[in-house]
């Protein structure tokens, strides 16, 4: 009895640190994303997309809300930096759900869109032909 005990606590123990080295690893993949997003650059955001994906299975929606570029999700991100292409890349790939639910700031991307006078934005128009 006291072996399984053991040999319980030894998987436990392990898995934690594996568990651990998992989350950092995506958080390096994802290090530079925001810079990526700035840019405008979609074919590099499309290709990091597909990595995480392959590698971790995660996709954009499973880590969306945990990357913030300067206090600000991806999606705004591209907004104030006027990146129309990862912009509206984000906006297709992410569920219709997620696009009108609150954000951390408890305000949808759209309210904060208008609030920040970014009603003209493409990626505006985007998402309301996305919601």
């Amino acid at each position: 009895m006291l072996k399984i005990v053991k040999t319980s606590i030894a998987i436990a123990t392990i898995s934690l640190f594996t568990a651990g080295n998992a989350q950092a690893d995506v958080g390096e993949a994802l290090q530079n994303i925001c810079t990526i997003v700035k840019a405008d650059d979609k074919g590099e955001l499309r290709k990091k997309m597909k990595r995480v994906q392959s590698d971790y299975r995660l996709k954009l929606k499973d880590y969306y809300t945990g990357v913030s570029c300067g206090g600000n999700s991806l999606i705004r991100t591209a907004m104030l930096n006027n990146a129309v292409e990862t912009g509206t890349l984000m906006v297709k790939k992410m569920p219709k759900g997620d696009l009108s639910s609150p954000e951390q700031d408890g305000k949808t991307v759209l309210v904060w869109a208008s609030e920040n006078g970014l009603d003209a934005s493409p990626i505006v128009a985007a998402l309301n032909n996305r919601i």
